[in-house]
């Protein structure tokens, strides 16, 4: 099964790097396997300090402006248990990881993990239509470069039209910066 939620690593300085992230995690939920961009940051962290925590999340906003770069103050954090990492503090559950074993044989780099700790830091409520526009529009912003700009507007108009409808302000924020930033990329 595929979750989607949010990504920490070390950068290079030690400093705390987020980004969103769709690992499938193991039926018995011990093992991940996350799929990063060769290119990215979380994949050059995790190639040069294999350890991270994912976090499962209903933080929409925070999911939408990590998928777009746009991070502009970090969320409070506090240090992973058992590896060298960040957990967010408003997550809902936090996985510690360990990288075991990496393919880069394909194009995007297969990357299993083991789950070391689990934390349980809050309830998880659930998404509402609104949420799941929002990360659904945070993963085509990520993919702006494979599909035509025409298709894109269009699934755009209709995640607007669910957000103004069953959405709260953060996630009508979200919505706002993610069409910004693709209407950008596609001028």
């Amino acid at each position: 099964m595929i979750i989607e939620g949010l990504l920490t690593t070390c950068n290079p300085d030690g400093s705390p790097h987020v980004a969103p992230m769709g690992p499938t995690i193991s039926p018995g939920g011990r093992r991940l396997l996350l799929r990063p961009f060769p290119t990215s940051q979380t994949c050059q962290n995790l190639r040069q300090h294999p350890e991270g925590v994912f976090h499962i999340t209903d933080d929409a906003l925070l999911l939408a402006r990590a998928a777009i770069g746009r991070v502009t103050e970090f969320p409070p954090t506090a240090s992973a248990c058992r590896v060298r990492g960040y957990i967010l503090r408003d997550a809902c559950r936090a996985l510690e990881f360990r990288v075991v074993e990496i393919d880069d044989s394909e194009p995007r780099i297969r990357m299993d993990c083991e789950i070391c700790q689990v934390h349980y830091l809050r309830d998880f409520v659930g998404f509402n239509r609104a949420k799941h526009a929002v990360v659904e529009a945070a993963i085509l912003a990520t993919r702006v470069h494979l599909l035509s700009r025409q298709d894109i507007l269009t699934e755009y108009d209709k995640w607007d039209v669910i957000v103004g409808k069953t959405g709260g302000a953060d996630e009508v924020q979200a919505m706002r910066e993610l069409r910004e930033y693709v209407v950008e990329r596609l001028a």
